[in-house]
């Protein structure tokens, strides 16, 4: 059995790492072809490109990376064709991974898109469209399969990964000690793992952070960074805006998350992350004026009023959620001061955020694999 996959960014990478070592396990005679991350790569992928190039970010990046793009899928759509693997997965990144899938489909190669794009929140023409690229989509989230009955579309509910790895409850105590906090209070500052998002948020993040420095002269400050590249950019803009008390960090974001009182962070996955860490959280967005122009105010494709996923998840207003101009130290300092103050809204939130920890815990890689090679043993097209 030969399996391609088609990964770009971390989070993917770690995505198809798992679905892979769970496949291997059902079927250990399967070869893995594609593009991939380290992790991919260390299961046995045999990557033909690099995977950071769909690391991209917004419309007006993308474009400007477009050619570059097109000429990557034509490369990997010709050597697909070529190797006739029993089935392509693209995982994430839906604007280069579903025109993929599409032209695969059309060449008589089975298709899997692992992780629904966000029809809940915006073009949600794409569930309609989504039967083009994939003969089965692979959703993290429960209420996304619903939608894609609506159009025919064949979908399967599997949970997500880091419901599964992140434990239902955490020792926020020990989580100080590693950081060597005991006794004091943190905040755990969450810009991005994009130089482009460190560049947008980190400058407002830090003048929210000074102000509650003012008020919480003891309160300390975790920057996990991603790799080499994100602590030089996160430690330029500290050079810029020097704030006491900071701790950059070589990764361990779940533990800075957990070792602190409450999160300030961009919109993402991360946001999943501290849900299920527990922790309250103030969330940021922010893109290019032009992007947002485009995407919101002339074409009006964000179709939901909240877009933190804890919040679409709960379907209420737990986090704060503030986006664009909204997004200002002033604002986001205001949000975190009640979570600083108070350990009993943390409490509260802590409650609520639990439910869904138990919802989205369904072994997730294991529920893909068995996905998978369901449809392949059904011969489903």
């Amino acid at each position: 059995m030969k399996i391609a996959l088609v990964a770009g960014e971390a989070s993917g990478d770690l995505l198809g790492a798992e679905l892979m070592a769970a496949l291997r396990h059902l079927r250990p005679e399967v070869a893995f072809i594609g593009m991939g991350g380290p992790r991919m790569q260390a299961q046995g992928l045999d990557s033909w490109h690099d995977y950071k190039a769909l690391s991209i970010m917004g419309l007006v990046e993308v474009l400007k990376h477009l050619p570059k793009l097109l000429k990557l899928r034509k490369s990997l759509l010709e050597r697909l064709i070529d190797a006739k693997p029993d089935v392509v997965i693209g995982i994430d990144a839906p604007d280069f991974n579903l025109g993929l899938e599409k032209r695969c489909k059309q060449a008589g190669l089975r298709t899997v898109h692992f992780v629904s794009p966000s029809i809940w929140a915006w073009r949600q023409g794409r569930a309609a469209r989504m039967a083009q690229s994939a003969d089965l989509v692979l959703c993290l989230f429960p209420m996304e399969p619903p939608i894609y009955a609506r159009y025919g579309v064949n979908a399967a509910f599997i949970g997500h990964p880091l419901a599964d790895s992140i434990p239902l409850s955490s020792d926020r105590q020990s989580a100080k000690q590693l950081l060597g906090l005991d006794g004091m209070d943190a905040l755990a500052i969450l810009p991005g793992s994009r130089l482009s998002e460190i560049d947008k948020l980190l400058p407002t993040f830090i003048g929210a952070a000074q102000l509650l420095h003012r008020e919480f002269p003891q309160l300390q400050f975790l920057i996990p960074a991603a790799n080499d590249s994100c602590r030089s950019a996160i430690v330029r803009h500290l050079q810029e805006q020097p704030l006491p008390n900071t701790h950059v960090l070589d990764g361990g974001t779940q533990n800075a998350m957990i070792a602190s009182k409450a999160v300030l962070l961009a919109s993402g996955t991360a946001t999943l992350e501290a849900m299920l860490c527990k922790r309250p959280m103030v969330v940021c967005y922010r893109i290019s004026p032009i992007t947002y122009f485009i995407v919101v105010r002339l074409l009006g494709l964000i179709k939901v009023s909240s877009y933190s996923l804890p919040n679409v998840l709960s379907g209420e207003r737990l986090v704060p959620e503030l986006m664009q101009e909204a997004c200002n130290p002033e604002t986001a300092a205001q949000a975190l001061r009640p979570f600083i103050a108070d350990d009993r809204l943390a409490d509260a939130i802590s409650a609520r955020f639990l439910d869904i920890h138990l919802q989205l815990r369904r072994n997730a890689a294991q529920q893909a694999a068995e996905s998978v090679l369901g449809l392949l043993d059904s011969g489903r097209r």
